[in-house]
């Protein structure tokens, strides 16, 4: 077991903070229009919201929109173009994903940094393809006429607003999990801000 330098690339390091500045932008405007209208018996406290009424918050939330797609887009293209899609986001084979499931079920999952078990991959293409979900029905609310096609394709304006609040709350609940698995292992949070973090490979096995 040896051990070489691996650093994110610059795009990749510059793109992740771009989406996730933008993505806790719009979680937070997001919260602002929500109270104008719940959906739900609650509304949020104006601590965690943004935008101070609904033209705010609606203000911040297509804004922070434009950029979390721009990041988006580039963050996609570089990693189709440079392999790490499909090197480090790929799907591993369902007895792999129940292999390290019960690993992390008797908290024996070991992680090195650089590399990234089954679930890690799941959930890391699961939340993008959430993403993408999320802001094709956050247009199809904003503009049900013109894009009148999308909002067919999620069943109409109220199934539709209800399934964008849906995917805010996965979206959420995988930043919340991101966030502490980083705190538990902070070399990956250091090669994300810095570009440098240790990669180990196995010697023995084959490429």
């Amino acid at each position: 077991m040896t051990h070489r330098p691996h650093s994110p690339s610059l795009v990749t390091r510059v793109t992740h903070w771009v989406g996730a500045l933008s993505m806790i932008v719009m979680i937070g405007s997001g919260w602002q229009i929500y109270n104008a209208s719940p959906l739900l018996p609650f509304i949020f406290p104006a601590w965690a919201t943004l935008g101070g009424w609904l033209g705010g918050g609606i203000a911040w939330h297509f804004a922070a929109m434009w950029s979390l797609m721009g990041s988006g887009a580039i963050y996609l293209l570089h990693g189709v173009a440079s392999g790490r899609l499909r090197r480090d986001l790929r799907p591993r084979a369902a007895y792999l994903l129940l292999r390290d499931l019960g690993l992390a079920a008797r908290l024996r999952l070991t992680h090195a940094p650089g590399t990234y078990n089954a679930i890690q991959r799941l959930l890391y293409s699961g939340v993008l393809g959430v993403v993408i979900l999320a802001v094709a029905t956050g247009l199809s609310i904003w503009k049900p006429v013109q894009l009148a096609f999308l909002a067919w394709a999620f069943g109409g304006y109220d199934i539709a607003r209800r399934l964008h609040f849906a995917l805010m709350c996965l979206i959420v609940g995988f930043l919340i999990v991101h966030v502490c698995l980083a705190l538990i292992v902070p070399s990956t949070l250091f090669g994300m801000v810095f570009g440098r973090r240790v990669l180990v490979i196995d010697e023995d096995k084959p490429s």
